[in-house]
């Protein structure tokens, strides 16, 4: 899986390119976890370019979310694809989320007046 690893603003963007599990799922953690460790609180997740996301990918999800949210930050995951969504649904976990459809969605959330 490719990361493509942005700021805008102060906010971090992740966009991620192909398959995050179990092979892939630490390169992602690690790098979004530095950036926490330094700092950042406002952090959008990409999956424009998702192509499959498996259990491992979803935990760390999960844990970016708590992590970030114990200091103070927020997390955006935005332009999923419908069948990487339903992985999230399915999962029970869609709804405990903040989702959104479009980059400039995301970006507005934490910058309202965009």
């Amino acid at each position: 899986m490719e990361i493509i690893e942005d700021i805008q603003d102060d906010i971090r963007i992740y966009r991620l390119k192909g398959r995050l599990d179990s092979n892939t799922s630490q390169g992602l953690e690690s790098k979004i976890f530095q950036a926490i460790s330094g700092g950042s609180k406002r952090i959008i997740v990409d999956f424009t370019d998702l192509n499959y996301i498996s259990s491992d990918g979803l935990r760390v999800i999960l844990k970016t979310t708590k992590a970030i949210k114990r200091e103070d930050g927020q997390i955006m995951l935005c332009c999923m694809q419908d069948y990487v969504k339903e992985v999230f649904e399915t999962a029970g976990i869609g709804s405990l989320l903040p989702m959104v459809a479009t980059m400039a969605d995301s970006l507005r959330a934490f910058s309202p007046d965009l």
